[in-house]
């Protein structure tokens, strides 16, 4: 199946999957199961599945032939290139090309002088005055490649100017940013670029990444530090005239094998083998050669050949507009869109279904608690009910006293509720202590003061090591808080259901495992780049420090923000099932006394009240059988195609 088609697969399958989420949120609502937690997360659930992405990044040095690359694979079908590719440097600054529905077709484009400031490309996202608009015809094929051209642009500035905005400039020609005649630095126009274009790939949610070479890589952190590492997939271009170049090897290290192994979707695309298309030579010599050079670039990325795709990106366009398939054949740009495929799709199709069956789990668990808890209530009320058939009063008024006893009983024990509830409130206040943004805030800000004051180099890596080791150690800390609650409300789960009978199961875990694994990836590409004797000894300490909380203390905030996101939600899961069974335990506790008083004071027949709690049985039976039909049909969207496949074949 081709990307397009397994993309258009994946989207239908995610639509089919959402529309099933909003079927169960409201047979909850109908039937009266759902209360404020269930809402909040299948709420949050939908959310996530609306707003679902697929990014897919090109990383290379310039003239390897990204654009047409990525004109070929995606917009092949729109019949001439979207992208402008040509000779020399094309695109000169990150490039997004996504859709929103909610915005005209448009280029936005953000000037490279805003380099200047504190914010990264994310913070500037959230002004949209601070970039230039273009507007885009989406009818005039010309029009549209006209106000594509704006990415390609430069400006000249000083030298001066050059290096505070983050550019390595040199004095020879061969230096990209180096100093011209008139005195003056050729820089990109443009800091960021976000095309958004209604095309039929971009509309499902697909996100494409265009990036320049080394040199912008290195002076916008924020590629390297999020963008390239949230991508879903990353294929990294070499040109089959050069192989793999000096620069092409320190992109592969720093950007797409950061931490020092490639992860799944980072695939190496051997791109221009039609200049190796030789009329002189026979078909097996012209395929020996491109497979040397296939070997040689795996050896020195150290993968293996198959990793190595070798294709014409400029003749696979021409195949597909024109309907060659003689020349798309030879092109081998089908075998890559097969390979990306079975890559790009299975990975993201993967965390979407985890993410989604984790949360979907969690509230079917809880909904199938709570009827259960219902029918174990209605059935102590029948069986009840039942052993007063020929009783005399005596003994409907020692039932009914029985009854309220077992209902105090229970009222007493809450007791010990409120205590837990009083203890777990003070253990939270806890755990946002170490991992609230509070605390974040204030180890900043002390450690922008002593960067900010230093005079040794030594001084500026020891406030950026002990920031790290500060921010480990609140993670440290709030692991053992997580601890703590876990233990206390495991203890407590199987306290209430030996005594009380609650069906409470097992606590929801939680682990900051994730964020600790974020830090470490932070802190070493900071090691790597800023916290370096070269670094420190060369570069100014305003750079340095601006440099530092710019990128690298931004980005450890956002985790920061997650983390906090991600453990609000789960003190709300640890705690919502016992709310809920002990609210039901209540409830039920009174219904069987006010059923006995019912019938003690004969305003309702032994008989009634049983045909009136069968029928209430019948109903949630009913209820309970209708849930796991709508458990089972989210459950097989699920399980992974292959599980799929083998379940409809049986």
């Amino acid at each position: 199946m081709s990307l397009v088609n397994q993309f258009a697969a994946y989207t239908t399958w995610r639509t089919g999957l959402s529309a099933s989420i909003s079927e169960f949120r409201e047979w909850l609502a109908e039937n009266e199961l759902s209360d404020a937690q269930a809402e909040l997360h299948l709420g949050q659930l939908l959310e996530r599945l609306r707003e679902d992405r697929l990014n897919v990044a090109f990383v290379a040095e310039f003239s390897r032939g990204k654009s047409e690359l990525i004109n070929a694979i995606f917009f092949a079908e729109y019949g001439t290139r979207m992208l402008p590719s040509s000779a020399g440097r094309t695109t000169m600054c990150p490039t997004e090309l996504l859709y929103d529905a909610d915005k005209p077709p448009c280029i936005q484009l953000l000037p490279i002088g805003t380099r200047a400031s504190n914010s990264g490309i994310s913070e500037y996202k959230r002004f949209p005055e601070e970039w230039k608009l273009i507007a885009l015809d989406v009818e005039s094929a010309d029009a549209m490649q006209n106000a594509l051209r704006q990415v390609s642009q430069t400006t000249r500035i000083a030298p001066a100017e050059a290096t505070r905005l983050g550019f390595a400039v040199g004095d020879g020609d061969a230096d990209f940013h180096h100093i011209g005649d008139d005195g003056l630095v050729e820089v990109p126009r443009w800091r960021h670029a976000i095309i958004n274009f209604p095309h039929p790939l971009l509309k499902q949610g697909l996100i494409i990444l265009d990036t320049p070479g080394l040199n912008a890589l290195g002076a916008e952190p924020e590629l390297t530090l999020s963008l390239l590492p949230n991508a879903h997939a990353a294929l990294f271009i070499l040109g089959a005239d050069t192989g793999v170049t000096q620069s092409d090897m320190a992109i592969w290290r720093e950007c797409i094998c950061a931490g020092g192994t490639a992860q799944r979707g980072r695939l190496v695309v051997l791109n221009k083998i039609d200049g190796q298309w030789d009329e002189l030579k026979t078909s097996a010599e012209i395929d020996a050669e491109i497979q040397r050079q296939v070997d040689n670039s795996a050896r020195l990325l150290d993968l293996p050949s198959s990793q190595v795709f070798p294709v014409s990106a400029q003749k696979g366009l021409v195949a597909k507009i024109t309907g060659d398939d003689a020349l798309l054949e030879r092109s081998q740009i089908e075998r890559l869109e097969t390979a990306l495929s079975a890559e790009l799709i299975p990975a993201k199709r993967d965390i979407v279904r985890d993410n989604t069956a984790s949360e979907f789990s969690d509230i079917s668990r809880r909904i199938h608690s709570l009827l259960e808890a219902r029918l174990s209530g209605l059935s102590e009320q029948l069986t009840e009910l039942t052993e007063l058939r020929g009783k005399n009063k005596g003994v409907v008024e020692y039932m009914m006293g029985k009854v309220r006893t077992e209902k105090e009983e229970f009222e007493a024990g809450l007791q010990r509720y409120y205590a837990v509830r009083s203890v777990f409130s003070t253990l939270t206040n806890k755990l946002f202590g170490h991992l609230g943004l509070d605390a974040l805030r204030r180890l900043t800000q002390e450690t922008r003061v002593v960067m900010l004051d230093a005079n040794f180099s030594k001084s500026l890596s020891a406030a950026m090591s002990r920031f790290f080791t500060q921010a480990h150690e609140s993670l440290t800390r709030s692991n053992h808080e997580i601890g703590e609650i876990l233990a206390m409300m495991n203890a407590i789960y199987k306290r209430f259901a030996v005594e009380h009978g609650l069906k409470l199961g097992t606590p929801v875990t939680f682990s900051l495992l994730r964020y600790e694994k974020e830090l470490n990836r932070l802190q070493t590409w900071c090691d790597d780049h800023l916290n370096t004797a070269v670094n420190l000894l060369t570069q100014d300490k305003k750079n340095i420090t601006q440099k530092f909380f710019e990128e690298v203390a931004l980005q450890v905030r956002r985790a920061f923000e997650y983390a906090n996101r991600d453990a609000e939600t789960w003190l709300r899961a640890i705690m919502a099932p016992m709310e809920t069974q002990i609210r039901e335990h209540q409830i039920q506790l009174k219904r069987r006394l006010e059923s006995i008083r019912r019938i003690y004071r004969a305003t309702d027949t032994l008989a009634d009240r049983i045909a009136e709690l069968d029928g209430i049985e019948q109903g949630l039976l009913q209820q309970v059988e209708a849930l796991e039909i709508i458990n089972d049909r989210i459950q097989a969207l699920l399980l992974p195609p292959t599980d799929a496949a083998t379940r409809e074949a049986a």
